[in-house]
């Protein structure tokens, strides 16, 4: 018996070091299928345009079998469907608002007009209904959609609001699996902390972080397990938790392929034992399956806040017969092409301060923190004072250029728009924002950990027409959530 084989018996016969629980270490706890987000079908109308309806409402859930609670979803009563659209695509929404307080919908990732953003300047009140609408014109990405009401985000994001969005691009991505449901899986990854009648419990505003939950979720099935079928099969990961901190690794120790990131592909596939994701990130991998195999995809410790515990996600079941894959390429031909600096470029300068203050100020969504002309690539440094934050910027896609003087992993060295950003530490950005010019509507930039970003961790910014930066007003009128 191989190192392989022999660490994927002990984790399968519960050998395998205590998962944050004593039965989360138990596969034959893993009882309950995955489910799978459905496909949101649009309505395509004559001249191509493309519409998606999706609403907030109310429903319930179980966690724990045989115990529903009551949960937020879009479209159903948890999460939300998968929207997949190309590149090129015009794209209506309607969004309806189906429960009892404001919300908005954020597109997380989307390149888009700040109008159409879906932050807490474009509330949707109670039994109202937000058209935004826009032209994708991005690569090929894992993005994802969730509320943003100020003060409210950890609360809605926590009682179940949030979906995947695929954006596809002909460009490139040849040779990846695609098929959506049978090689191409979306896994969103939550945590909470589940009372004895299953419903989520926890203040996700108390504590340093907010919520560190004890029971992991993936696309809301608790305990799940996902038959696979195909010797390859790529996984769209997405950290949707309030704050939890995943270092995700199988537990035979087997090595896998990352392909792409928040904001696209990689140039090539980064083989790696382990990923690391905050919240708000994603990470596309390709793993390859044996024949008649069982393996536990987990998360495990580092030295953060951050990550407390070692857990156990979900149990892949290969099939007795596997359909075959193609190679994974060399090369990834839709990788969007890496960010040039200029030599004269904008240096901004960010001060991460306690829980809830960038530059020694709380949000205020009245003011206008940086002014941007449209089309412009800026070195955005990020100091981080004291315990682990991480960094998301709406509409931009920006490289890491490094962490404290050190290149990032080579898996984070594509393009992002989320961040970690360690502990007392620097981090800077090759940060390129688009051409949608509005002086007036702001986007933001905050830490992604919910908590932080609702205490006041967030500012604003504009883009504009280059050499009007002087006339913009730094006031605005601020919509109240």
């Amino acid at each position: 018996m191989n190192r392989r084989q022999f660490l994927a018996a002990a984790a399968l016969s519960g050998l395998a070091s205590a998962c944050g629980s004593a039965s989360a270490s138990d596969p034959t706890t893993f009882r309950t299928e995955l489910r799978v987000p459905p496909l949101l079908d649009p309505k395509v109308d004559k001249d191509g345009t493309r519409r998606f309806t999706l609403t907030m409402r109310r429903g319930l859930s179980e966690f724990l079998p045989g115990r529903p609670v009551e949960t937020w979803g879009f479209n159903g009563p948890l999460l939300g469907p998968t929207i997949r659209a190309a590149r090129g695509d015009e794209i209506r929404m309607t969004v309806t608002n189906r429960l009892d307080e404001v919300s908005t919908v954020h597109w997380h990732g989307m390149r888009l007009p700040a109008k159409m953003d879906g932050g807490p300047h474009q509330p949707i009140e109670p039994g109202a209904t937000w058209n935004p609408h826009w032209t994708i014109d991005q690569p090929a990405a894992t993005s994802w959609y969730h509320p943003h009401p100020h003060g409210q985000t950890a609360r809605h994001v926590y009682r179940g609001l949030a979906g995947m969005f695929i954006v596809d691009d002909d460009r490139g991505e040849a040779g990846l699996p695609s098929r959506y449901g049978v090689d191409d899986i979306p896994l969103i990854l939550q945590d909470k902390n589940l009372a004895e009648d299953g419903s989520p419990t926890g203040d996700p505003l108390k504590g340093t972080f907010g919520i560190l939950g004890d029971h992991m979720l993936v696309n809301g099935t608790h305990r799940g397990f996902l038959n696979v079928g195909t010797e390859r099969v790529r996984f769209r990961i997405l950290n949707g938790s309030n704050a939890r901190m995943y270092h995700l690794t199988f537990a035979d120790g087997r090595s896998f392929h990352v392909v792409g990131g928040d904001a696209g592909l990689l140039a090539a596939p980064v083989e790696v034992e382990r990923v690391s994701l905050t919240p708000g990130e994603r990470v596309e991998v390709v793993v390859a399956f044996t024949a008649g195999e069982q393996v536990l995809l987990r998360t495990v410790s580092g030295s953060d806040d951050i990550d407390e515990g070692d857990f156990d996600l979900l149990k892949i079941v290969a099939a007795p017969r596997l359909t075959a894959s193609p190679r994974l390429p060399g090369r990834l031909a839709g990788a969007p092409a890496p960010i040039v600096v200029p030599s004269n470029a904008t240096v901004r300068r960010f001060r991460l301060n306690g829980h809830d203050a960038i530059n020694g100020k709380e949000m205020d969504m009245s003011r206008i923190d940086e002014v941007v002309p449209a089309g412009a690539v800026e070195i955005w440094e990020v100091e981080n004072t004291v315990y682990p934050h991480n960094f998301h910027i709406h509409e931009v896609a920006f490289q890491v250029i490094d962490v404290d003087g050190q290149k990032p992993a080579g898996y984070a060295s594509g393009h992002k728009d989320t961040v970690y950003v360690p502990s007392k530490s620097t981090v800077r950005l090759a940060v390129q924002f688009g051409r949608f010019t509005d002086p007036g509507t702001p986007y933001m930039y905050h830490c992604h950990i919910l908590r932080h970003e609702d205490s006041g961790m967030m500012g604003q910014f504009v883009i504009v027409p280059p050499g009007t930066a002087n006339q913009v007003p730094r006031t605005i009128a601020a919509h109240h959530l």
